[in-house]
């Protein structure tokens, strides 16, 4: 191989950052961190509950928890006041007046109509229940006269089989658009298979190889492309329970509606027995989703019945972002949170956050700063007090003075070696005039109010208070560290 050829094998690709800790991101700063648990502990709190604080808290460049489960709540509250549930049925309704007026249409233009034909399609035209259900029903048998029309109210039911099958298996109704007879009889197919193979389970007889043939005859209605059957249910059943929820928050007569106008999904009951069929199924095999909740929703815009299948999915997650954020129960810690969920309701921000206060606690641990006692509770270690000890001596040392000492501070004072500055002379000051300066400052004065070197030559300078600058000197400190140790009952008592 040619240099030429063995450099061009060596070349380096660049992509986008996709996943994971950011490789350019600074090491974790463990010192704000002991800091702030410090000062908590010095305030009474346990190291357990002073970490756990931090962690809630954030830094001055890091969110914390509390951050992360505001914007879970934002989220959930926007969710709730955005939509509501009307979105199949206004559908439904629209296409149903649009049906019926082009066939009226057609009725008024057709001269070659016979007169009684005419006569009876407008009485039944005129005598449709209000209800949009009742009216797509008794529209089940009528002969259309516009083809537009009949168009449209076969799109009435091929909508709602879309809807429903969108309901359990996502992305369906848009994978079933402009669909054939013969893609919903091999949905209807895959619906008898699969409550065959989930009632297989109830009786404990199914096996992989029964999972693996169902796949392979119809794994394209899985995205997920699960493994096995368990990883199957657990998606199908969350996504149900979901469906279910959304059909409890309705109201009586939405849900009625719904109801009725569910048997002629696909022009035929069929389609929604097999789906009573595996909702049943699913709730006996995975009892212990939320099959009974509702969440009321009054937004102004609606949303059909597989995208707010979607909506409910999404609180569920918000729902147990907020409790795991929380950390409120017992055992808790950050790897109960949910990075994929997190990701995909608050976006990729939001993971890393969590990443960075995964691993800062994980730094704080493995540095030897705070470690689990033999019952279980997190303890500051003697390294994590010396530094705690240092950071309370510096800040006292930054704003104690007294009397004469060594010690360096920020404060000018009145004892030690002149520090060269000077400052203008306030009531009380002691220490020696700055003649030069004070001198100066007359002259500059007497100046700019119009004196002139002869006068000055005659008169002399007069001094005023204002004029007066004192030399500034060195202030030194005196300290005494002391180790107190309480060792009264109280403190046994609290574990401290």
């Amino acid at each position: 191989m040619s240099r030429q050829n063995r450099r061009l094998s060596r070349a380096s690709r660049y992509g986008a950052y996709v996943d994971g800790p950011d490789p350019l991101a600074p090491p974790v700063d463990l010192s704000e961190a002991l800091e702030a648990i410090g000062e908590d502990v010095m305030a009474g709190y346990s190291p357990d509950h002073a970490l756990q604080e931090f962690l809630r808290r954030g830094g001055a460049d890091q969110r914390g928890l509390d951050d992360l489960a505001r914007r879970v709540a934002e989220k959930r509250r926007e969710l709730m006041q955005k939509h509501n549930l009307d979105g199949t049925l206004a559908e439904v309704k629209e296409l149903l007046d649009r049906a019926v007026l082009e066939e009226r249409k057609q009725l008024a233009r057709d001269v070659d109509l016979d007169d009684g034909d005419r006569a009876l399609a407008e009485l039944t035209l005129d005598n449709l229940p209000p209800s949009p259900a009742a009216a797509v029903s008794e529209l089940n048998g009528y002969d259309w006269q516009s083809s537009q029309a009949r168009e449209d109210y076969e799109r009435i039911k091929d909508l709602l089989g879309r809807e429903l099958l969108d309901q359990r298996f996502a992305g369906m109704k848009n994978a079933l658009e402009n669909a054939t007879d013969a893609d919903r009889e091999a949905v209807n197919e895959m619906l008898d298979d699969l409550n065959g193979l989930l009632e297989k389970r109830q009786q404990g007889v199914d096996t992989q190889q029964d999972f693996d043939d169902f796949m392979a005859r119809h794994g394209e209605h899985f995205p997920e492309n699960p493994s096995n059957l368990d990883e199957l249910l657990d998606t199908m059943a969350q996504r149900s329970a979901a469906a279910q929820r959304m059909l409890n928050s309705m109201t009586p007569e939405q849900r009625q509606e719904l109801m009725q106008m569910s048997a002629q999904a696909f022009g035929s009951p069929q389609l929604m027995e097999a789906l009573d069929r595996l909702d049943g199924n699913l709730q006996s095999l995975r009892p212990g989703e939320d099959w009974g909740g509702s969440t009321p929703m009054d937004g102004e815009q609606g949303v059909g019945l597989g995208d707010g299948t979607g909506v409910f999915q999404d609180l569920a997650d918000l729902d147990a972002l907020a409790e795991q954020l929380a950390q409120s129960y017992r055992g808790s810690n950050l790897d109960d949170v949910d990075l994929d969920a997190l990701s995909r309701q608050l976006g990729d921000e939001a993971s890393v956050d969590l990443r960075t206060l995964k691993e800062l606690e994980k730094a704080l641990r493995d540095s030897g700063v705070v470690q689990r006692g033999t019952d279980g509770a997190l303890r500051l270690t003697p390294k994590a007090m010396r530094q705690l000890g240092k950071a309370l001596l510096r800040d006292v040392a930054e704003s104690i003075s007294g009397r004469q000492g060594q010690r360096d501070t920020r404060h000018a004072g009145a004892a030690g070696e002149r520090s060269g500055a000077t400052r203008e002379w306030a009531f009380g000051d002691t220490e020696p005039w700055d003649v030069t300066r004070t001198v100066t400052n007359a002259v500059v004065r007497t100046v700019g109010e119009g004196g002139t070197a002869a006068s000055m030559a005659r008169d002399g300078v007069r001094l005023q208070i204002g004029d007066v600058e004192v030399q500034e000197t060195e202030d030194r400190t005196q300290a005494c560290v002391a180790l107190l140790v309480d060792t009264s009952f109280s403190m046994a008592m609290d574990g401290r």
